[in-house]
């Protein structure tokens, strides 16, 4: 079983912070799973992992597209499995060319595809409450993603 660390996002900045985060941690190759429900911040947490990997501009959500590609320290390839039926449907579409890429792969609603992701998986589950977001983060080298002493 992977380790997990259970983090405390007061807000949306600390949300981006962590995508920063895992984005300075990013090698090529990396796929990370988000999960979280409508508004929990996964698109958020991209915008952080893409200032990271240094990609300018704005990186909207790729909802409509399924996949958005960027250039940057990495290539970033942004992927939205909600409108996805199911992993047939996404190799249809010729997303297992992403998983893993030459650089990090981000895919939200990554519950749709799982049978398709690599074991080195980082996931990251957000969750929404009272007083701000939580983050369940978990992978098998948690400790490269977050820092030996936090793991």
């Amino acid at each position: 079983m992977a380790p997990v660390k259970k983090l405390y996002l007061p807000d949306e900045q600390a949300t981006r912070a962590l995508g920063q985060r895992l984005g300075s941690a990013a090698r090529a190759g990396d796929v990370v799973a988000l999960h979280g429900e409508l508004g929990a911040g996964k698109t958020t947490l991209v915008h952080g992992l893409a200032a990271a990997l240094a990609i300018a501009g704005p990186v909207p959500s790729p909802t409509f597209v399924l996949v958005r590609e960027y250039e940057g320290r990495l290539r970033l390839w942004h992927v939205d499995a909600y409108r996805l039926a199911d992993s047939d449907e996404a190799l249809a579409i010729g997303l297992d060319e992403c998983l893993p890429g030459d650089g990090v792969t981000c895919v939200e609603w990554a519950e749709r595809i799982a049978d398709l992701l690599p074991a080195s998986t980082l996931s990251v589950s957000l969750a929404t409450d009272g007083d701000g977001r939580s983050a369940r983060v978990s992978a098998p080298d948690l400790a490269r993603w977050l820092g030996e002493e936090e793991a």
